[in-house]
Order: C-alpha cells, then structure tokens, then sequence
C-alpha cells in the first residue's frame, strides 16, 4: 500500500510538472501554430517574435511579426508588422460575437514586389483571396463569420500606424523606389464597416506618393496610390 502511495503521488507531482510546463509554453504553441496557419494560407514563410492571449483577461498580443515572398518574388521581405494589440469583449465573444474594444495596429513595412514573370506579390494573393470569398459577393464580414461562426459587430477603437512602403522590380531594378508613409496613432472610432476605414485609406493613399505607380492602371491621371489601393481594396 505503501508503494502504491508513492507512486501515486510521483504520478500527480509530474501530472503538475506538465500542466505547469503547459501553461509556460502555451503562447509559444500558440506562436507556432499561427506561423504554420500563415505559411499554409499564404504560402510565405512566417516569423513571430511574440504570441500571447491573455488567460485571465481578454487580450491578444502580437509583436514582430514578419512574411517573406516566396522564391518567385526572390524571397525578399514583404511585411513587418511590429504589433498587434487586441482588446476584445469576452461577453460578446461567449455569446457568439467579436466586438473589439481597442485594436492596435502597427504596420512597420510593406514591400510589393514584381517578378520576373511580371507578376505582383500583393495582387497574387489578393487573386487568390478573391477566388475564396467569390460566393460570398466581397462581403468580407459573412466570410468571417462562415470561418469563424462568430459575428462581427466592430471596432470601439481602431488606433493605426504606418511606416514605409517600397516597391520592388526584378524585371527593372531601376524602377525601385521607397516612400515613408509616417503615420503615428491614426484613430478612428467606431468602426463597424469598410466606410468607417476610408479616411485611414484616403491619407495612405495622399501619403504613398508615385510608389505604386508602375502598378496603376492604363491611363490613370496621376493618381496612381490611390487607384492601386482602390484595386486592392475590391
């Protein structure tokens, strides 16, 4: 009896070891399991320096989180995000809807390239995109809610940061060009819909300069960020 004592208790001292080792390694599996789920939907590799969600209350925080083009693109950068912050409603959430009190989001660097074939990273994955939701008409809010099975109801706070877009030739080198966007904390408020983000997409556009200009459509006068945006945008 004795030893069955001991052994049952070997046996909960190592069940709490694991459960222990577990919780300190939950934000890493988690970490790894996003990287992989980007590597699957984007075919890019994924690089996350910090994925943690918050176990007693509702957070969700991602830093230094990077995706590299494909060889096709010549396996250079194509976006640095330095973080995402997320403050959700846990209410909300357990009643089958994503309401977002604050959402933080700092683009560090976006890198468009175009291949030697001619083809565009950023619009090659928005062919693809299109391809998933054509049945759902552009409504990016019922394809969210078919692969989430959660409603969403909005943005209390949206508060967006934009560094540096640079465009990048493989076909013709000289036509590389970078632009700084700078944009630091752009809030916008209540945001339940695409409309409530046209403002932050306005001062992008204003802001981008000729960078997209080799990808602007025939005949446009001038206008090039915004038409571009425009495209990917739809």
């Amino acid at each position: 009896m004795k030893r069955l004592f001991k052994w049952a208790l070997r046996l909960v001292l190592l069940a709490i070891v694991l459960i222990v080792i577990l919780f300190l390694s939950f934000d890493s599996i988690l970490r790894m399991i996003a990287e992989h789920n980007l590597h699957r939907e984007t075919g890019m590799e994924a690089e996350i320096g910090r994925f943690h969600v918050g176990l007693t209350e509702p957070v969700i925080e991602i830093e230094h989180l990077e995706l590299y083009n494909t060889r096709q693109f010549g396996g250079t950068p194509f976006v640095n995000i330095p973080e995402i912050h997320v403050e959700y409603d846990r209410n909300a959430l357990r009643n089958g809807h994503l309401h977002v009190n604050l959402l933080r989001f700092n683009l560090g660097e976006l890198d468009v390239v175009r291949s030697l074939d001619g083809q565009t990273n950023i619009l090659s994955i928005g062919v693809n995109a299109a391809k998933t939701k054509k049945h759902h008409e552009g409504n990016p809010w019922k394809l969210f809610r078919e692969e989430t099975g959660l409603e969403f109801t909005g943005i209390d706070c949206l508060n967006v940061s934009v560094g540096e877009f640079k465009y990048i030739d493989l076909q013709n080198p000289t036509n590389n060009r970078a632009q700084k966007i700078g944009i630091d904390n752009f809030v916008s408020t209540n945001v339940t819909s695409e409309a409530d983000l046209l403002g932050l997409a306005l001062v992008i556009g204003l802001r981008s300069g000729d960078v997209f200009k080799p990808l602007a459509p025939p005949g446009d006068s001038g206008r090039s960020a915004q038409a571009v945006l425009k495209k990917l945008w739809h």
